[in-house]
Protein backbone atom coordinates (compact mmCIF):
# COMPACT_ATOMS: atom_id res chain seq x y z
CA UNK A 1 0.00 0.00 0.00
CA UNK A 2 2.86 2.77 0.99
CA UNK A 3 4.23 1.22 -2.26
CA UNK A 4 1.09 2.40 -4.39
CA UNK A 5 1.42 5.96 -2.19
CA UNK A 6 4.66 6.57 -3.04
CA UNK A 7 4.34 6.45 -6.94
CA UNK A 8 1.05 8.22 -6.92
CA UNK A 9 2.60 11.00 -4.94
CA UNK A 10 5.82 10.78 -7.46
CA UNK A 11 3.28 10.99 -10.67
CA UNK A 12 1.42 13.83 -9.36
CA UNK A 13 4.40 15.61 -8.76
CA UNK A 14 6.04 14.99 -12.22
CA UNK A 15 2.37 16.04 -13.75
CA UNK A 16 2.29 19.15 -12.03
CA UNK A 17 6.04 19.65 -13.14
CA UNK A 18 5.03 19.10 -17.04
CA UNK A 19 1.86 21.13 -16.37
CA UNK A 20 4.24 23.92 -14.99
CA UNK A 21 6.99 23.79 -17.70
CA UNK A 22 4.37 23.26 -20.58
CA UNK A 23 2.40 26.19 -19.54
CA UNK A 24 3.89 28.51 -21.99
CA UNK A 25 4.15 26.73 -25.07
CA UNK A 26 0.44 26.13 -24.55
CA UNK A 27 -0.06 29.73 -24.66
CA UNK A 28 1.61 30.25 -27.45
CA UNK A 29 0.00 27.86 -29.46
CA UNK A 30 -3.68 28.77 -28.08
CA UNK A 31 -2.91 32.50 -28.78
CA UNK A 32 -1.51 31.73 -32.34
CA UNK A 33 -4.84 30.30 -33.03
CA UNK A 34 -7.12 33.32 -32.13
CA UNK A 35 -7.95 36.39 -33.91
CA UNK A 36 -7.30 39.89 -32.40
CA UNK A 37 -10.74 40.46 -31.32
CA UNK A 38 -10.55 36.93 -29.40
CA UNK A 39 -7.35 38.11 -27.96
CA UNK A 40 -8.67 41.27 -26.57
CA UNK A 41 -11.74 39.66 -25.28
CA UNK A 42 -10.70 36.47 -23.62
CA UNK A 43 -8.48 35.16 -21.08
CA UNK A 44 -4.62 33.86 -21.77
CA UNK A 45 -5.22 31.11 -20.87
CA UNK A 46 -8.62 30.20 -22.77
CA UNK A 47 -8.98 27.75 -25.74
CA UNK A 48 -9.38 29.14 -29.16
CA UNK A 49 -12.42 29.01 -30.61
CA UNK A 50 -11.91 26.84 -33.80
CA UNK A 51 -8.64 26.51 -35.48
CA UNK A 52 -7.86 29.75 -37.36
CA UNK A 53 -4.04 29.29 -38.96
CA UNK A 54 -4.44 32.81 -40.38
CA UNK A 55 -1.85 34.24 -38.02
CA UNK A 56 0.24 31.66 -39.16
CA UNK A 57 -0.44 32.04 -42.93
CA UNK A 58 0.50 35.91 -41.74
CA UNK A 59 3.97 35.15 -39.70
CA UNK A 60 5.37 33.00 -42.55
CA UNK A 61 4.95 34.92 -45.65
CA UNK A 62 3.75 38.69 -45.28
CA UNK A 63 4.67 39.53 -41.76
CA UNK A 64 6.85 42.48 -41.77
CA UNK A 65 10.24 41.95 -40.22
CA UNK A 66 11.79 45.30 -40.56
CA UNK A 67 11.20 46.87 -44.02
CA UNK A 68 10.90 43.71 -45.28
CA UNK A 69 7.21 42.31 -45.15
CA UNK A 70 7.71 38.61 -46.66
CA UNK A 71 7.48 37.20 -43.30
CA UNK A 72 9.91 34.05 -41.81
CA UNK A 73 10.16 32.11 -45.04
CA UNK A 74 13.70 33.17 -46.35
CA UNK A 75 15.02 33.13 -43.02
CA UNK A 76 13.73 29.89 -42.15
CA UNK A 77 15.59 28.45 -45.22
CA UNK A 78 18.58 30.38 -44.83
CA UNK A 79 18.62 28.45 -41.23
CA UNK A 80 17.95 25.08 -42.95
CA UNK A 81 20.50 25.64 -45.34
CA UNK A 82 23.58 26.96 -42.69
CA UNK A 83 22.34 24.01 -39.94
CA UNK A 84 22.78 21.05 -42.51
CA UNK A 85 26.25 21.05 -43.39
CA UNK A 86 27.28 22.65 -40.11
CA UNK A 87 25.77 19.97 -37.83
CA UNK A 88 27.19 17.57 -40.49
CA UNK A 89 30.69 18.61 -40.41
CA UNK A 90 31.06 19.46 -36.75
CA UNK A 91 30.13 15.92 -36.45
CA UNK A 92 32.42 14.08 -38.62
CA UNK A 93 34.96 15.93 -37.24
CA UNK A 94 34.17 15.78 -33.63
CA UNK A 95 34.28 12.10 -34.15
CA UNK A 96 37.59 12.17 -36.30
CA UNK A 97 39.17 13.99 -33.16
CA UNK A 98 37.55 11.77 -30.83
CA UNK A 99 38.53 8.76 -32.60
CA UNK A 100 42.44 10.02 -32.65
CA UNK A 101 42.68 11.06 -28.69
CA UNK A 102 41.73 7.88 -27.98
CA UNK A 103 42.54 4.99 -29.89
CA UNK A 104 45.87 6.72 -31.39
CA UNK A 105 47.33 8.63 -29.33
CA UNK A 106 50.62 10.79 -29.93
CA UNK A 107 52.93 12.73 -27.62
CA UNK A 108 51.19 15.84 -26.30
CA UNK A 109 47.77 14.78 -27.37
CA UNK A 110 46.44 15.19 -24.03
CA UNK A 111 47.97 18.67 -24.06
CA UNK A 112 45.98 19.13 -27.17
CA UNK A 113 42.80 18.00 -25.98
CA UNK A 114 43.03 20.05 -23.03
CA UNK A 115 43.75 23.12 -24.96
CA UNK A 116 40.48 21.90 -27.01
CA UNK A 117 38.34 22.43 -24.06
CA UNK A 118 38.41 26.08 -23.72
CA UNK A 119 36.81 26.29 -26.60
CA UNK A 120 33.84 24.45 -24.31
CA UNK A 121 34.07 27.66 -21.53
CA UNK A 122 34.97 30.36 -23.68
CA UNK A 123 32.67 33.26 -23.99
CA UNK A 124 31.17 33.63 -27.42
CA UNK A 125 31.73 37.24 -27.28
CA UNK A 126 35.70 36.47 -27.24
CA UNK A 127 35.79 35.23 -30.35
CA UNK A 128 33.12 37.76 -32.45
CA UNK A 129 36.06 40.23 -33.64
CA UNK A 130 38.89 37.57 -34.57
CA UNK A 131 35.84 35.57 -36.22
CA UNK A 132 34.78 38.58 -37.92
CA UNK A 133 38.18 39.37 -39.28
CA UNK A 134 38.82 35.99 -40.56
CA UNK A 135 35.81 35.58 -42.37
CA UNK A 136 36.70 38.76 -44.34
CA UNK A 137 39.85 38.01 -45.21
CA UNK A 138 38.52 34.38 -46.90
CA UNK A 139 35.86 36.51 -48.65
CA UNK A 140 32.81 34.44 -46.44
CA UNK A 141 31.74 37.61 -44.16
CA UNK A 142 27.64 38.25 -44.20
CA UNK A 143 27.35 34.76 -45.96
CA UNK A 144 25.05 31.66 -45.10
CA UNK A 145 28.88 29.57 -45.55
CA UNK A 146 30.54 32.32 -42.91
CA UNK A 147 27.70 31.01 -40.64
CA UNK A 148 28.54 28.14 -41.25
CA UNK A 149 32.25 28.06 -40.47
CA UNK A 150 31.80 29.75 -37.15
CA UNK A 151 29.62 27.06 -36.34
CA UNK A 152 31.51 24.41 -37.45
CA UNK A 153 34.29 26.12 -35.13
CA UNK A 154 32.85 26.96 -32.12
CA UNK A 155 31.13 23.26 -31.99
CA UNK A 156 34.42 21.40 -32.77
CA UNK A 157 35.27 21.87 -28.71
CA UNK A 158 31.58 20.06 -28.01
CA UNK A 159 32.00 17.28 -30.21
CA UNK A 160 35.16 16.46 -29.71
CA UNK A 161 34.24 16.25 -26.23
CA UNK A 162 31.71 13.81 -26.38
CA UNK A 163 33.35 11.55 -29.06
CA UNK A 164 36.07 11.52 -26.71
CA UNK A 165 34.91 10.38 -23.79
CA UNK A 166 32.62 7.85 -25.14
CA UNK A 167 35.53 6.18 -27.15
CA UNK A 168 37.54 5.69 -24.02
CA UNK A 169 34.52 3.09 -23.56
CA UNK A 170 35.44 0.98 -26.70
CA UNK A 171 38.45 -1.84 -26.04
CA UNK A 172 41.71 -1.02 -27.72
CA UNK A 173 41.50 -4.57 -28.38
CA UNK A 174 39.10 -3.82 -31.46
CA UNK A 175 41.74 -1.55 -32.70
CA UNK A 176 44.92 -3.51 -32.50
CA UNK A 177 42.96 -6.53 -33.83
CA UNK A 178 42.04 -4.58 -37.05
CA UNK A 179 45.60 -2.84 -37.38
CA UNK A 180 46.58 -6.81 -37.20
CA UNK A 181 44.44 -8.00 -40.05
CA UNK A 182 45.73 -5.31 -42.33
CA UNK A 183 43.42 -2.39 -41.54
CA UNK A 184 44.35 1.47 -41.57
CA UNK A 185 43.12 4.56 -39.79
CA UNK A 186 40.17 4.79 -42.04
CA UNK A 187 39.23 1.76 -42.22
CA UNK A 188 39.02 1.37 -38.55
CA UNK A 189 37.58 4.19 -38.15
CA UNK A 190 34.40 3.61 -41.08
CA UNK A 191 34.23 -0.09 -40.63
CA UNK A 192 34.46 -0.37 -36.92
CA UNK A 193 34.37 3.01 -34.52
CA UNK A 194 31.96 4.59 -36.38
CA UNK A 195 28.98 1.50 -36.43
CA UNK A 196 29.70 1.81 -32.43
CA UNK A 197 29.09 4.90 -32.49
CA UNK A 198 25.49 5.40 -32.82
CA UNK A 199 24.31 6.29 -28.97
CA UNK A 200 26.81 9.59 -28.96
CA UNK A 201 26.05 10.21 -32.83
CA UNK A 202 22.27 10.72 -32.13
CA UNK A 203 23.52 13.11 -28.48
CA UNK A 204 26.27 15.01 -31.13
CA UNK A 205 23.30 15.77 -33.71
CA UNK A 206 20.78 16.73 -31.33
CA UNK A 207 23.24 19.30 -29.20
CA UNK A 208 24.86 20.60 -32.51
CA UNK A 209 21.52 20.72 -33.87
CA UNK A 210 19.28 22.99 -31.03
CA UNK A 211 22.99 24.90 -30.66
CA UNK A 212 22.83 26.38 -34.20
CA UNK A 213 19.59 26.24 -34.77
CA UNK A 214 18.27 28.57 -31.25
CA UNK A 215 21.96 30.62 -31.66
CA UNK A 216 21.15 34.52 -31.88
CA UNK A 217 24.79 36.10 -31.36
CA UNK A 218 26.39 34.59 -34.24
CA UNK A 219 23.86 34.93 -36.68
CA UNK A 220 22.75 39.16 -35.95
CA UNK A 221 27.19 39.62 -35.98
CA UNK A 222 27.93 37.71 -38.89
CA UNK A 223 25.07 37.76 -41.46
CA UNK A 224 24.25 39.47 -44.49
CA UNK A 225 20.38 40.83 -45.38
CA UNK A 226 19.87 37.74 -47.21
CA UNK A 227 21.66 35.31 -45.01
CA UNK A 228 20.15 36.23 -41.39
CA UNK A 229 18.67 33.19 -39.80
CA UNK A 230 15.52 31.97 -38.11
CA UNK A 231 16.39 33.59 -34.75
CA UNK A 232 17.28 36.67 -36.52
CA UNK A 233 14.10 37.41 -38.33
CA UNK A 234 11.93 36.66 -35.33
CA UNK A 235 13.54 38.94 -33.23
CA UNK A 236 12.91 41.21 -36.03
CA UNK A 237 9.38 40.60 -36.28
CA UNK A 238 8.75 40.98 -32.80
CA UNK A 239 10.24 44.56 -32.76
CA UNK A 240 8.68 46.12 -35.41
CA UNK A 241 6.48 48.74 -34.65
CA UNK A 242 2.78 48.70 -36.64
CA UNK A 243 -0.55 50.26 -35.42
CA UNK A 244 -1.68 47.41 -33.86
CA UNK A 245 0.64 44.94 -31.92
CA UNK A 246 -0.84 41.53 -33.64
CA UNK A 247 0.28 39.14 -30.59
CA UNK A 248 -1.26 36.41 -32.47
CA UNK A 249 1.24 36.46 -35.50
CA UNK A 250 3.92 36.87 -32.73
CA UNK A 251 3.09 33.48 -30.94
CA UNK A 252 2.74 31.57 -34.35
CA UNK A 253 6.29 33.26 -35.68
CA UNK A 254 7.90 31.44 -32.36
CA UNK A 255 5.75 28.41 -32.70
CA UNK A 256 7.26 28.16 -36.36
CA UNK A 257 10.92 29.23 -35.19
CA UNK A 258 10.71 26.39 -32.36
CA UNK A 259 9.11 23.56 -34.34
CA UNK A 260 12.56 22.21 -35.88
CA UNK A 261 13.90 21.73 -32.54
CA UNK A 262 10.64 20.70 -30.89
CA UNK A 263 10.04 17.80 -33.79
CA UNK A 264 14.24 16.99 -33.20
CA UNK A 265 13.39 16.07 -29.68
CA UNK A 266 10.33 14.60 -29.65
CA UNK A 267 11.30 11.94 -32.40
CA UNK A 268 14.64 11.41 -30.65
CA UNK A 269 14.31 12.43 -27.10
CA UNK A 270 14.62 9.14 -25.69
CA UNK A 271 17.57 7.90 -27.91
CA UNK A 272 19.55 11.15 -26.78
CA UNK A 273 18.83 10.35 -22.90
CA UNK A 274 20.44 6.65 -24.21
CA UNK A 275 23.22 8.43 -25.55
CA UNK A 276 24.39 10.57 -22.25
CA UNK A 277 24.06 7.31 -19.87
CA UNK A 278 26.38 5.20 -23.02
CA UNK A 279 28.93 7.43 -22.51
CA UNK A 280 28.60 10.56 -23.78
CA UNK A 281 29.62 11.90 -20.19
CA UNK A 282 31.96 9.65 -18.81
CA UNK A 283 35.69 9.47 -18.71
Amino acid sequence: MKHHVNRLILWSLLGLFAVFFLLPLYVMLATSLKDMAEIRDGNLLSLPAGLDFTAWGKAWSTACTGIDCGGLQPYFWNSMTMIIPAVAISTTLGALNGYVLTKWRFKGSELLFSFMLFGVFMPLQVVLLPMSQVLGWIGLSDSVWGLVCVHVLMGLASTTLFFRNYYLSLPDELIKAAMLDGAGFFRIFWRIVLPLSAPILVVTLIWQFTNIWNDFLFGVVFSGADSKPITVGLNNLANTSSSVKEYNVDMAAAMIAALPTLFVYVVAGKYFVRGLTAGAVKG
